[in-house]
């Protein structure tokens, strides 16, 4: 899908927003996650540190998928942050676009947190809690709208004002009654889904285990690096399930997890991989787990499957835009004849 000439294609922020629907992405990524997720297709992600600087590159070469590629994304010194994904063709070769990850990136996580929660949590209505009221809460509370019908939302924000905004827009957009909290504590009461969505300010827990009743169903997404905390050292004890998209980087890249193993829990028999999870590998430990949890860093075949899809659809509907100039490809000679 690239222009005469090898000139790729560019997918603008805009345009992905514009594209995307949320059903079609989490049965993408749904299908993506019951083929075969490979440690050699999917490598860990190699973060670049700085003068108060950080870059990030994840890549990825989906079974499912036509495009392999990379996210790559950083944060300036004025923590201004970027994101773009390159697309590649797995056959031909050559890169066929960019895409703009910015939404791509809130699109993925929520998405594939649906994914999860679609396998953990039992049939029928579900009440809503979500603790962050930014691009993440948002993304989670409309991806699960897409597998779970919710009979109400809870939102909390440190800041009035924002709990209270997102709140009505769910509300409005979801035509599910939706009200703000007063506390995290208070928002999560009685909720059979919680999304943790934000890190509190001083990197101090917002979700604790004591809060949570049997039943409920925890999806963290906020700390996927060392010094960064989302969740008390408590959840992770009393989450007898603990569903990871990137094992590894979940146990040793995290501040929370990092922070349970310095507090001496062994919660290694309670891992279990997304990919096993959707393949259908843990049926028997979610019928019996009390309390699961999806715990997400985030992957590159996220990013990858969701660009793919904004990117054929941008094409499609004739809103990709044309890349400045042609990428050389390098191919093999063609065989000499005999």
């Amino acid at each position: 899908m690239t222009e005469a000439g090898g000139v790729p294609l560019y997918v603008p922020t805009d345009v992905v927003e514009q594209v995307l629907a949320w059903p079609e992405m989490v049965e993408r990524l749904r299908a993506a996650y019951a083929a075969d997720v490979s440690d050699a297709a999917n490598p860990p992600r190699v973060v670049a540190r700085g003068d108060k600087t950080w870059f990030r590159a994840l890549a990825s070469a989906p079974a499912t998928s036509r495009y392999m590629g990379a996210k790559v994304f950083g944060m300036s010194r004025e923590r201004a942050v970027s994101y773009v994904v390159a697309l590649m063709d797995q056959q031909e070769g050559g890169f066929a676009g960019f895409v703009d990850a910015y939404r791509v990136t809130a699109c993925r996580t929520g998405a594939t947190s649906a994914v999860a929660v679609d396998k953990l949590a039992t049939p029928g209505p579900k009440s809503l809690a979500v603790l962050g009221s930014g691009t993440e809460a948002t993304s989670h509370a409309l991806a699960f709208a897409a597998v779970r019908p919710l009979t109400g939302i809870t939102v909390f924000s440190p800041t009035p004002a924002n709990r209270e905004a997102l709140a009505a827009r769910l509300s409005r957009e979801l035509g599910v009654p939706a009200r703000a909290a007063s506390s995290p504590e208070e928002a999560v009461a009685g909720a059979d889904i919680v999304a943790a969505c934000a890190r509190a300010k001083g990197e101090v827990p917002i979700l604790h285990g004591d809060w949570l009743r049997p039943g409920t169903v925890v999806v963290s997404i906020g700390s996927t690096l060392p010094e960064q905390r989302e969740i008390d050292v408590s959840v992770v004890e009393a989450c007898d399930l603990i569903v990871c998209d990137m094992v590894e980087e979940v146990v040793e890249e995290t501040g929370d997890m990092i922070a349970a193993a310095v507090a001496g829990l062994d919660f290694h028999g309670k891992l279990g991989t997304l990919n096993d999870l959707v393949r259908g590998r843990l049926d028997e430990r979610v019928a019996k787990a009390r309390l699961p949890m999806f715990k997400s860093v985030g992957s590159a075949i996220q990013d990858i499957v969701i660009a793919e899809l904004a990117f054929e659809k941008a094409v499609e509907q004739g809103l990709a835009l044309p890349f400045p100039a042609p990428i050389h490809v390098k191919r093999p000679k063609p065989p000499a004849k005999p």
